[in-house]
């Protein structure tokens, strides 16, 4: 039933009497038509004409000697008779009608009971199945959780927290630079180990600009860590411990996470968010995974570029510091890894976090590649087209080629101006930070695969070239 339903009705109900006048004079009195008349006897006697007085006294009547009491006795008995007849009579009357319908009054309770069942599944539903009917909803078995603290207490000891120190620049009121040391806080997962390090995965802006990092474990013990390697228009990184900083006893506390499918999450179910929220030391919340595959535009502070990515919604709240803690389903594992709220005076209860299902391939390859000394080369000036940029000029999300360098990698493989590139080597580059972050780990006279869309009468179609990589060149 619609709650909003008006249930109200105006008017006004009146009760219709009809009146029968019989004999009703003004005065509302009601009489009986009729004359009543007094009898009296005229008695003449010896001719005299005499009155006679009419009340004569009667003589008094004998009373026989028991007579109430007999016919009292005769009474009760013939009573007492009647009733057993009359009982028998109905008992057998009864019994016959059974025999003969085949019914009891049992059988009639259970009709009456089968109606009113009857009666109450068609209730379930105001409108009722017909042709073409739409399928009502049905009646769900979920239950609420909420006591988390199981799951928790078996998944934080993987969940770290992050101090950033970084130089950062000013400029005083006379036109005068300086810098100064700043601090700021995140979290992190622990993803991998091998013999030699724990591997942790956090979000590119928690490390971002980082002179010096250190990590808390469960135990509250710090240990210093450095950057692995870092994936910007992701915003993904990796952090390295060295186990032999570390005590022993904070190794046998910690944990390595397990990791779930964000592929098979569905929207309601819930979700439960860990992170060093403000710096105060790890916090839990709680809630429900709100939408799928949402694009969140953020901008890198260090560039200004503009980064989009499809991220997990839900409104477990996540706070500054929560950045690159863990997102869990029910039964403890990281769905998700901590990113961005949306923070507004109007919104409530929106943050967002990265697919662990997108996120696992890059982690992975941060974790197993290698910094070379001498970054390769590839020969080209971009420019990053954002989604903004995207959507108006119907062109892919990638790295737009303004210029080809002559005799360069790029040229030698066919690479040409207008070319949007997308892909490097198996991994998605949206920024021109993405292309450079990724030859760090390449030496010159590498052969890699380069995806790129190029534009041919008003569309783009799908190209793959192979690139050698070269040197990068002195002036550059």
């Amino acid at each position: 039933m619609d709650n909003n339903q008006n249930n109200n009705s105006s008017g006004s109900s009146y009760n219709n009497y009809n009146y029968t006048n019989a004999n009703q004079n003004g005065n509302g009195n009601f009489y009986t038509s009729g004359n009543q008349q007094n009898s009296w006897s005229a008695n003449t006697g010896n001719g005299t004409g005499g009155y006679e007085d009419p009340k004569q006294k009667r003589p008094k009547k004998e009373r026989k000697k028991g007579g109430f009491g007999i016919k009292l006795a005769k009474c009760v008995a013939i009573a007492l008779v009647f009733g057993l007849v009359g009982g028998s009579v109905f008992a057998g009357t009864n019994y016959a009608f059974g025999k003969i319908f085949k019914n009891d009054t049992t059988q009639t309770a259970n009709v009456k009971e089968e109606k009113q069942e009857k009666e109450e599944e068609e209730n379930t539903s105001l409108t009722q199945s017909g042709k073409n009917s739409v399928e009502s909803t049905s009646v769900s078995n979920a239950t609420v959780v909420s006591d988390v603290s199981d799951i928790v207490s078996e998944v934080m000891p993987s969940i770290v927290a992050i101090t950033n120190m970084s130089e950062q620049q000013y400029q005083n009121f006379f036109g005068q630079t300086g810098t100064y040391e700043s601090e700021s806080c995140g979290s992190g997962i622990i993803v991998s180990q091998n013999d030699d390090y724990l591997y942790i995965a956090t979000n590119n802006h928690v490390v971002e600009g980082a002179s010096k990092l250190t990590v808390q474990f469960i135990d509250d013990s710090t240990v210093a860590a450095d950057v692995k390697g870092v994936a910007s228009s992701s915003d993904l990184a990796v952090v390295q411990v060295a186990k032999s900083n570390m005590q022993q006893e904070t190794l046998d506390q910690i944990k390595v996470a397990t990791l779930g499918n964000s592929d098979e999450l569905q929207v309601g179910e819930g979700a439960i968010a860990i992170g060093n929220a403000l710096g105060y030391g790890q916090s839990v919340t709680t809630g429900v995974i709100s939408a799928l595959d949402r694009s969140v535009s953020i901008q890198d502070e260090s560039t200004g570029e503009e980064i989009t990515n499809e991220l997990i919604q839900t409104d477990a709240a996540i706070n500054p510091g929560n950045s690159g803690g863990a997102l869990l389903n029910m039964k403890g594992e990281v769905i998700g890894i901590n990113e961005v709220k949306y923070s507004d005076t109007q919104v409530e209860g929106m943050g967002y976090s990265i697919p662990i299902s997108k996120a696992a391939p890059i982690i992975d390859r941060l974790i197993n590649r290698e910094a070379v000394d001498s970054s390769a080369y590839i020969g080209i000036n971009g420019v990053n087209v954002t989604s903004q940029i995207a959507s108006a000029y119907k062109m892919p999300i990638g790295i737009y080629v303004a210029q080809v360098v002559s005799g360069s990698p790029s040229e030698a493989a066919g690479i040409l101006q207008g070319d949007i590139i997308t892909e490097f080597d198996g991994s998605q580059v949206k920024t021109m930070s993405d292309l450079k972050d990724m030859l760090g780990y390449y030496a010159a006279g590498t052969q890699v695969e380069i995806k790129l869309q190029r534009p041919s009468n008003g569309q783009y179609t799908e190209q793959t070239v192979t690139v050698t990589l070269g040197s990068k060149p002195e002036q550059q």
